[in-house]
């Protein structure tokens, strides 16, 4: 059973201290090493493909600095500076210029390797995939919490894990739901009228978004700018949005309807 996903108010802040508070965790007594440990050897130019590579990183910022160990998942298409990433104990993606940003020191490819996973339960996946589900997490006082969301793709690389996000925290999340399912921790709920994707006349062609700068208003008036990096197969309506100040990845559905 997994602990309930962390909390972190990003809608108000900027790039996030280095404390064990900035990323959503899974396992949240998981010790994070904060030493540099030894000399890491920087990547050689030209730059190579990183993606499904693990990789190691020093990540400095505020007068602090933390390693990180993550799996590189996706380079973006509309922004190749831009990685999602996987980081190990912590459940949620994270989008960085893993290259180009200040704060990531030291990048190293690691030599491990990603051992091979096979889907045996190709039938499910499909299913659950684009649907609407009740994911069941344990809380610090134990009893299970119900967190609503919505699967939405298998993840790349990693292919027996699921990208979902959540109603009441909508950034992309990666967890093995299949397992899940088996244990009875995930619900698939039925389909509802409000959740049947509009169907297309054979021929019409549907406008994307994706490459698209968006500003997001928030409570204080203020507001957010960011790009729009990827459309959901699965729903249409719902895209990823990665805003400049900060490295989650957000999900919403922008042309939903009243």
């Amino acid at each position: 059973m997994k602990s309930t996903p962390g909390h972190r108010d990003t809608a108000d802040a900027g790039h996030a201290s280095v404390s064990a508070n900035m990323m959503k965790k899974k396992n949240p007594h998981k010790k994070q090493k904060s030493s540099l440990g030894p000399t890491t050897k920087v990547l050689s130019q030209p730059q190579r493909n990183i993606v499904g590579c693990r990789i190691q990183h020093v990540w400095k910022e505020g007068g602090g600095h933390v390693i990180w160990k993550g799996l590189v998942l996706d380079q973006v298409p509309v922004n190749p500076s831009l990685y999602l990433v996987k980081y190990d104990g912590f459940d949620c993606i994270y989008g960085l210029e893993l290259h180009k940003d200040e704060r990531v020191q030291g990048l190293e490819v690691l030599p491990d390797r990603l051992a091979k996973s096979r889907l045996t339960e190709v039938n499910l996946a499909d299913t659950m995939i684009g649907k609407a589900v009740e994911h069941m997490f344990e809380t610090e006082e134990g009893p299970k919490e119900e967190w609503r969301g919505m699967v939405l793709a298998r993840a790349p690389i990693m292919t027996t894990w699921f990208y979902i996000t959540y109603e009441k925290d909508p950034v992309l999340y990666m967890y093995q739901l299949l397992d899940d399912y088996k244990e009875g921790d995930l619900r698939i709920m039925p389909d509802s009228n409000d959740s049947v994707p509009t169907e297309t006349e054979p021929g019409e062609v549907v406008d994307s978004l994706v490459g698209k700068q968006v500003e997001y208003a928030k409570e204080d008036g203020g507001k957010r700018s960011g790009m729009v990096i990827h459309q959901v197969e699965a729903k249409p309506s719902v895209y990823f949005i990665k805003f400049d100040d900060d490295f989650l990845i957000y999900v919403y559905d922008l042309v939903k309807t009243s």
